[in-house]
């Protein structure tokens, strides 16, 4: 394509004032918000409360649920609930039925004590993540019906506008929730949290339900199994086979068996170095000798500006030039700031270069995760939204629900390297963050390799 085929900078920033990209954004606060709940909180709390670096990351392992939600997915995109959905349509009756859930949840574990009874909070953690992994298939399906297939080209600015909204769910209650764990204690900050759950419910009956063809399109492949095979087209059978097969199975015809394969190990690898650092990030902050009161300011309330503002840079670049560059570059900037958690390391509790980690951290993080969920949206059919885009974000999450759930285990496990500690820039702590910045090599490999197909996708939506 040409450079005249691409918007100019005016059309770029005007195509941000539309009233769908905001209900973007506030179902982007209610996907961020419960990964605070059962994420950095928790292992603020836990580790106040004494528990091991491999205990924390262990309890992680909660976490494995984002990365299966895709095996009931399907039931998201086909089951009406009674009552709700006649209310709020298809998306937001399931939305709003996991916030209760989280809701009541959250209450429970503002009344544990997980020095005493880890099980319980584990459980009640556990619930949460149930929830929330199945509220963020409806959310983002949410998203993607919003926007129909000749609307493609709109997929960044959506992109940046769930980034931007899950951001603004982590970091700023978690913000408020670090200030105050000292003062009030961890208990009191959960029923703040439980508050804030109650403003995102109010937040899923504001915004509407969007316009979609999705019916249209799951009758006509009910029409397809009907006569394949030979049963009638309310058959059970034929339900079975439409919401449990064909979103797979059109995924793999649309892009034929050996790219859709590599397509899902691309996905699965690109942000798994990025998982390892998260899980760990908060026990880093307090064993360099961060308080809880820093960690919110800097990590929380000045990460999330510094996500806003990059995230719309991001988009905005995005929308102009396209994924392909931004995945190429994100991705080695993303690995690079690794490196400057390996250097606070080595520097200790030094405020000046923890806000110049915090902001790196945040810009790399930020491009890369803009071009990620673009393209991820690009590879997702409209008939069965929820389910697809479930496939492809959890392969996206093994890494950061699932695989990090060692991260803990690792930093324990390089710790007892007797040769590190004879290396004066090379702790235990720096060797694992110069490990995750390797973790992304393969899948920067893989960008180059399927860049062919990135081209082709990026062809298709700007035709389309």
């Amino acid at each position: 394509m040409s450079p005249s085929s691409h918007p100019t900078w005016r059309e770029t920033l005007n195509s941000y004032l539309d009233r769908r990209l905001l209900w973007v954004f506030m179902l982007g606060c209610a996907s961020g918000f419960p990964l605070l709940l059962i994420g950095s909180n928790m292992s603020g709390w836990l580790k106040d409360a004494g528990l091991t670096r491999t205990a924390i990351g262990l309890f992680g392992s909660i976490f494995a649920v984002y990365a299966i939600n895709w095996m009931w997915a399907p039931l998201i995109d086909r089951v009406k609930l009674p009552v709700l959905h006649r209310t709020l349509g298809q998306r937001r009756s399931w939305i709003l039925l996991m916030q209760v859930i989280m809701l009541v949840c959250t209450l429970f574990i503002a009344n544990t004590n997980p020095s005493f009874n880890l099980w319980l909070t584990s459980v009640l953690a556990f619930t949460i993540a149930l929830a929330s992994a199945t509220q963020d298939i409806a959310v983002d399906a949410f998203r993607i019906d919003s926007f129909g297939e000749q609307e493609k080209s709109k997929m960044p600015q959506a992109a940046a506008m769930a980034v931007i909204g899950w951001w603004t769910g982590y970091s700023l209650p978690g913000y408020f929730a670090f200030i105050n764990a000292d003062s009030i204690g961890w208990n009191g900050v959960y029923y703040g949290m439980a508050g804030f759950i109650v403003l995102l419910i109010l937040f899923t009956l504001f915004v509407g339900e969007p316009d979609s063809q999705r019916d249209k399109l799951q009758a006509e492949a009910e029409s397809r199994y009907a006569k394949r095979l030979n049963q009638g087209e309310n058959s059970i059978p034929v339900w079975f086979s439409v919401t449990i097969v064909e979103p797979f199975a059109e995924f793999f015809r649309r892009n034929g068996v050996k790219v859709a394969l590599t397509l899902l190990l691309f996905v699965f690898l690109f942000k798994i170095g990025e998982a390892f650092l998260g899980r760990m990030s908060i026990v880093f902050y307090k064993e360099v000798g961060f308080s809880n009161e820093q960690i919110g300011y800097y990590s929380k309330l000045i990460g999330w500006g510094a996500t806003v503002v990059f995230t719309l840079i991001g988009s905005a670049i995005n929308v102009r030039f396209g994924v392909v560059k931004g995945l190429l570059i994100g991705g080695i900037a993303m690995a690079a700031s690794n490196l400057m958690f390996a250097l606070m390391a080595q520097v200790g509790p030094n405020e000046n270069l923890f806000l110049a980690t915090i902001i790196v951290d945040n810009f790399t993080s930020a491009f890369a995760t803009i071009a990620f969920v673009s393209f991820l949206t690009f590879l997702t059919g409209r008939a069965f939204s929820a389910t697809q885009y479930a496939l492809l974000a959890s392969l996206g999450n093994l890494g950061r629900t699932t695989l990090s759930s060692f991260s803990g285990s690792l930093v324990d496990w390089i710790e007892q390297f007797e040769w590190t500690h004879n290396i004066s820039w090379l702790d235990p702590w720096s060797f694992f963050f110069i490990l995750t910045t390797i973790m992304v090599i393969p899948s920067l490999a893989m960008i180059v390799g399927l860049r062919k197909h990135f081209k082709k996708l990026q062809d298709m939506q700007k035709t389309a």
